[in-house]
C-alpha cells in the first residue's frame, strides 16, 4: 500500500502533466521553469530540444500557426522511485485551424521527472504520434 508521501508525489506530477496542457493552450511559456528543469529534453515528430528556450522554440514552431489548441491528456501511469518518476499519459488535441476547420491529433507521452528544490519538474518527454487527421470541417 502507498504511503503518503507517494500519494502526494503522485497527486503533484498529475497536476504537473494538466499543466503542461495548459502551458501549450493558454501559451504560459514564462512558466516553463514550474514545469521543466533546465537541462530538459524533448523529442517528438517536431524534432529534438534540449533545455527550456529550446522547448518553448520546438512548441511555438509547432503550434503558433493555430487559432487555437485543447490538449487533453488520459491514461495517467505513474512510478515514482525516490527522488524520480516517470509518467506515461495519454493525449489527444484539437488543432484550430480557423473559423471553419480543425484537425485532431493523438500521441503518447512518456515523461521523465525528478524532485527539486520547488518541487516535481519534468526532465524529459518523448512524444510518440499514434493518430493525425487532415483538416476537418467544423460542423460548430
Amino acid at each position: 500500500m502507498p504511503d503518503l508521501r507517494e500519494l502526494i508525489d503522485r497527486a503533484e506530477l498529475a497536476d504537473l502533466v494538466a499543466r503542461h496542457s495548459l502551458w501549450i493552450d493558454e501559451q504560459r511559456y514564462d512558466e516553463s521553469d514550474q514545469l521543466f528543469t533546465e537541462d530538459v529534453v524533448v523529442e517528438s515528430r517536431r524534432g529534438t530540444a534540449q533545455g527550456i528556450d529550446a522547448l518553448v522554440a520546438l512548441v511555438r514552431k509547432g503550434h503558433d500557426t493555430y487559432a487555437r489548441t485543447i490538449h487533453n491528456k488520459s491514461n495517467l501511469v505513474i512510478e515514482v522511485d525516490g527522488d524520480t518518476a516517470t509518467v506515461r499519459a495519454h493525449d489527444v488535441a484539437v488543432f484550430v485551424i480557423d473559423d471553419k476547420s480543425e484537425a485532431i491529433a493523438a500521441a503518447i507521452h512518456r515523461y521523465g521527472a525528478r524532485r527539486t528544490a520547488q518541487g516535481w519538474r519534468f526532465d524529459r518527454l518523448e512524444i510518440t504520434p499514434v493518430a493525425l487527421t487532415a483538416d476537418l470541417e467544423r460542423a460548430l
